[in-house]
């Protein structure tokens, strides 16, 4: 199922924090080679992890971590506007009606299903929030992903070759394009939206227009 959880709250799901901060250190510095700091229990953490971002997780019915996005708007500090303006050209992305999403990641026996479940969670954040586009730095292994979930982003700016190359892509919120995910991770709307309201006590709607 999908969690809906504020890093402020992550004290209150002990083992789906640590296995989600756990899987981040194997797929970001085994896996990929990036320099991420790693402490000594193991978690893969960055500044941006204190800022009381929103994460959307998988959690297994085992209480694992199976996959997870982490979420903070543009209107603060974000990943891009402080470390990849060379990809926009200088120009910072700000606005409320943006989100930043980073830190797409997936636990090593997670599948395609659990990451189409993640973009539906992040549609449901679209949808409740009133944000019209995510945006997100990722590297040239999540273009086939995005392509095989069916929400490829549009891209603003890409640097690098080969497996080094990165780029910054834009999302923006489609009906259409939120159905055809749902389908593609074996989801009906009912469903997605039963766990949205299951982990923040409200209809996604409600939250869109009591604000």
């Amino acid at each position: 199922m999908l969690r809906y959880v504020y890093g402020s709250d992550l004290s209150d799901h002990p083992r789906l924090t640590d296995t989600m901060f756990r899987d981040r250190a194997t797929q970001f510095r085994d896996r990929l080679g990036w320099e991420v700091t790693v402490d000594p229990n193991g978690w893969e953490q960055d500044e941006y992890d204190g800022l009381d971002p929103l994460y959307v997780i998988w959690e297994t019915p085992s209480g694992r971590h199976g996959g997870s996005m982490r979420f903070l708007p543009t209107t603060g500090q974000t990943m891009i506007n402080d470390h990849f303006l060379g990809l926009t050209d200088g120009a910072a992305i700000q606005s409320p009606f943006i989100w930043e999403c980073t830190r797409f990641c997936l636990a090593p026996e997670a599948g395609g299903r659990i990451a189409g479940a993640l973009m539906a969670g992040g549609g449901e954040l679209m949808r409740a929030f009133d944000v019209t586009h995510f945006v997100g730095v990722f590297d040239q292994r999540m273009k086939r992903i995005y392509r095989m979930i069916g929400s490829a982003p549009d891209i603003l700016g890409e640097a690098g070759s080969g497996r080094d190359r990165i780029a910054v892509g834009l999302w923006e919120y489609d009906a259409a394009d939120r159905l055809r995910v749902l389908d593609r991770a074996g989801l009906t709307p009912e469903q997605s939206e039963r766990w949205f309201e299951q982990s923040f006590g409200r209809k996604v709607r409600e939250m869109a227009l009591t604000g």
